[in-house]
């Protein structure tokens, strides 16, 4: 009787240990810990600057106003990176609304 043999690079002896070591739980809290913490900064620096131009408020009250909604955002920011089911989207569910506010700063006027 012949043995099958799988020869498919998935059954190799480099992924089994690279993809072992990628399954550990320590990295899934790593990454979830830098998305909360340099995710909920950007998070918290880019909303700050995009209220600072869009309220049509005086200068001063629209930024009191975005560093006030900067310091929610960053909480929740850390609440989604532990609360969401993968690492993956918790990088997600925060670069996304991070970026959309930069685009939206820029396009208000605020790199002047």
């Amino acid at each position: 009787m012949q043995v099958p043999v799988d020869s498919t690079p998935l059954a190799s002896p480099w992924y089994t240990r690279f993809g072992s070591f990628l399954a550990r739980p320590w990295l899934g809290v790593l990454s979830r810990s830098l998305a909360a913490i340099v995710g909920g900064y950007a998070l918290a620096a880019t909303s700050s600057m995009f209220f600072a131009v869009a309220l049509p408020i005086a200068r001063s009250q629209a930024v009191l106003t975005g560093m006030l909604v900067a310091i929610v955002l960053c909480a929740c920011a850390a609440l989604w990176a532990f609360a969401t089911r993968s690492a993956l989207r918790a990088w997600v569910g925060i670069l996304v609304p991070t970026a959309l506010l930069w685009l939206g700063t820029q396009w208000l006027g605020g790199a002047a």
